[in-house]
């Protein structure tokens, strides 16, 4: 394809494009954003498109691509902006929430609650909760890693069942 009508069937697709990126992000901004980065792609790779394709599902393709891969990036990240004037979130404690009176009061509960374990369950489940992979439990114990598994399985249900409506 000729790059004048390349960038002719190009620009006349830049509505349908926007609506197309704008039931994805479902943000104005990000719409725009999405449709100048497919744009941009579209008219880099014009030498990638073969005459007879399907040129709007070819760009259209382009433009899913670019916002699937934008999300999992932005998942990934999962880094926190804080925008705030005096950087009040980054102040904010980052912690469990143990530092709320509702925190320390459910970190008590559910220490009582394991300290009531069978030391046959108590012991593997903490050591598990503190960082330990069931093989070195198993050895530190001197049982089977299958028993291991299921007394800390045990005690994790027992505490679900004790906590379930604690929220």
């Amino acid at each position: 394809m000729a790059s004048s009508k390349f960038q002719s069937n190009l620009m006349n697709l830049q509505s349908n494009m926007l609506n197309f990126a704008y039931m994805l992000t479902s943000d104005r901004d990000n719409a725009f954003d999405l449709l100048q980065d497919t744009t941009l792609k579209a008219l880099d790779n014009e030498d990638k498109y073969t005459e007879g394709t399907n040129f709007k599902g070819w760009v259209f393709t382009i433009m899913r691509n670019i916002f699937i891969n934008n999300y999992r990036r932005s998942s990934r990240q999962a880094t926190l902006i804080d925008t705030t004037d005096n950087l009040y979130h980054l102040s904010l404690s980052q912690d469990s929430g143990i530092d709320s009176p509702e925190g320390t009061y459910g970190a008590r509960e559910i220490t009582q609650a394991i300290n009531e374990f069978p030391e046959e369950y108590r012991v593997p489940f903490s050591m598990h909760v503190a960082g330990y992979k069931y093989n070195e439990i198993a050895d530190h114990l001197g049982l089977p890693l299958g028993t291991v598994k299921s007394r800390i399985f045990t005690a994790r249900r027992s505490l679900q069942t004790r906590f379930a409506d604690y929220r």
